[in-house]
């Protein structure tokens, strides 16, 4: 099979760090190729030298595309010979509709005027390869993160793609859509379109590509052949990682204690249409040294229902009571729900839950000025200790705490946001989506911190759409749909098929 790409000697540079060291990628014509590596290991950055965000010059090594040296000044550029990538955090004008947002930079005009017929008539026509029924007026802000996905990639199509590049594009998505989209590829794949794929999920790379490359600290470990056997998810945490991974989930032994959060009769409405219910009267408890979960399709109230637990940052007309260790509590803003001990790490870290442009030190002390201060002042001092402190017992890959955050990959993004909350010293911590888009090194770091925390007789309430995680890690699993608990299961009970079951009956009651 020819290729049609290679890279030779990659090796990128940023201050203090080699993000990539004579890394070698070749990809096949009309075929899959799957990327993985953990967290920091220059997946991203491989990709972003590829397209010209990262121009030519300002890293060594060649490109060749189909047979001729490419270099690539920036992402234009190389959208001219059919390089495209859809970057992991999307790149939609949510108040744009999907034609205006197909063709934004790229607009069917004649003298400087849009031909909007034509608009309408190309959009339909890539839209309809990627099976989106939608009509090309609808707003962006009006459609599912999975369709706004499927968008991502019919602005690829009708850029006349040859190499489509995919970073985490599940990552947001559930069940349904994922594998909805990962039929879309092999579908491009049958048409002769090359594709390259990174994602966390090892199940989805081992489901559709056929050939993984694997990339650790920089460099290029190695590349599997999956035309000529079936590779296991073990053989490929083994490359990542550099070692067998037994247990993905560490052992605890539960010791669980009386209620720490009681919600009851919990009602929300939506913070834009206040006559649409989305948490329709929940009963909810968390108990002392308790990892708890909420499972439920995307859409299901699961996020509205914790950040309104969370000094009612999401929602309108909130009524019903919350208890903390027994006692009723006030929790209508955030400053009242962190001094009664909750803390809620968002699903969406890079919007709302750091400030990228700040260094680390600086989002890891956010949360509690008061531990680094003396009468109102920082503690310099204090405050570089505890960010340090936080950076070794985290793993928080860095030169410094110095470093900005909008520099880090995103599983020590994640890292700094788990880090900001736990110096809260909460007595509940909500995780939202606590390991989206994290390599399964990470993810086994942060399991063990949710373990130490509920070991210490804390909680945990963790709302995640990965079954298997909530399956690994929680003690007692409720099921939400459609802005209700239809289920409730002890972690040695529950299984994938019975939270299903629990979901589809509830479906077929509404």
């Amino acid at each position: 099979m020819a290729a049609i790409l290679e890279m030779r000697g990659i090796t990128k540079t940023f201050p203090g760090v080699k993000a990539l060291n004579n890394v070698n990628l070749t990809v096949n014509a009309g075929e899959i190729h799957g990327i993985v590596g953990e967290n920091g290991a220059g997946k991203s950055t491989l990709m972003k030298v590829l397209s010209g965000v990262y121009p030519h010059g300002s890293y060594e090594g060649e490109i060749e595309f189909q047979g001729q040296e490419c270099r690539f000044k920036d992402i234009r550029h190389s959208e001219e010979l059919g390089i495209i990538i859809i970057h992991q955090e999307l790149a939609l004008v949510p108040l744009l509709s999907i034609a205006e947002n197909l063709f934004l930079g790229n607009e069917q005009a004649s003298g400087g005027v849009i031909d909007w017929p034509q608009t309408y008539a190309r959009s339909r026509q890539v839209l309809d390869k990627v099976g989106l029924k939608e009509h090309p007026d609808t707003l962006i802000t009006n459609i599912g993160v999975g369709k706004q996905q499927l968008v991502e990639i019919a602005k690829a199509l009708s850029k006349n793609v040859k190499l489509l590049i995919l970073d985490e594009p599940t990552a947001s998505l559930n069940e349904s859509d994922s594998d909805a989209l990962l039929d879309l590829l092999l579908e491009f794949k049958a048409q002769g379109i090359s594709s390259i794929l990174i994602s966390h999920k090892l199940n989805e790379i081992s489901k559709v590509c056929d050939e993984i490359t694997i990339i650790r600290d920089g460099a290029s470990i190695e590349t599997l052949d999956c035309k000529s056997e079936a590779i296991s998810e073990d053989r490929i945490i083994k490359g990542m990682v550099g070692r067998e991974m037994a247990d993905r989930y560490p052992q605890r032994e539960p010791r669980i204690g009386g209620p720490v959060l009681e919600v009851r009769n919990w009602t929300v409405y939506h913070h834009e249409h206040s006559d649409r219910q989305v948490v329709k009267g929940v009963n909810l408890t968390v108990n002392k040294g308790e990892v708890v979960g909420i499972s439920g399709l995307m859409g299901a109230g699961r996020t509205e229902l914790a950040m309104s637990i969370f000094g009612q940052s999401y929602g309108q007309r909130i009524s019903g009571q919350v208890q903390i260790h027994g006692k009723p509590v006030d929790v209508s803003t955030i400053p009242k729900a962190l001094e009664h001990g909750l803390a809620y790490v968002t699903e969406d870290r890079k919007q709302l839950g750091l400030v990228l442009e700040e260094d680390i030190m600086k989002n890891i002390t956010l949360s509690n000025l008061k531990g680094v201060s003396n009468r109102s002042v920082i503690d310099d001092i204090k405050e570089l200790r505890v960010a340090n402190e936080y950076r070794r017992k985290l793993n928080i890959r860095s030169p410094n705490v110095f470093q900005k955050t909008v520099n880090l990959s995103g599983g020590n993004q994640q890292k700094v946001v788990l880090s900001k909350w736990l110096f809260s010293d909460p007595q509940l911590l909500i995780l939202d989506e606590p390991t989206r888009g994290i390599d399964v090194g990470a993810k086994y770091e942060i399991y063990s911190i949710i373990n130490q925390m509920v070991d210490e007789g804390k909680a945990v309430l963790m709302i995640s759409s990965e079954m298997p995680e909530l399956l690994g890690m929680c003690d007692r699993i409720y099921v939400m749909n459609g802005g209700r608990f239809v289920g409730e299961f002890p972690g040695a009970e529950a299984t994938q098929e019975k939270i299903m079951r629990a979901i589809m009956r509830a479906e077929g009651r509404q």
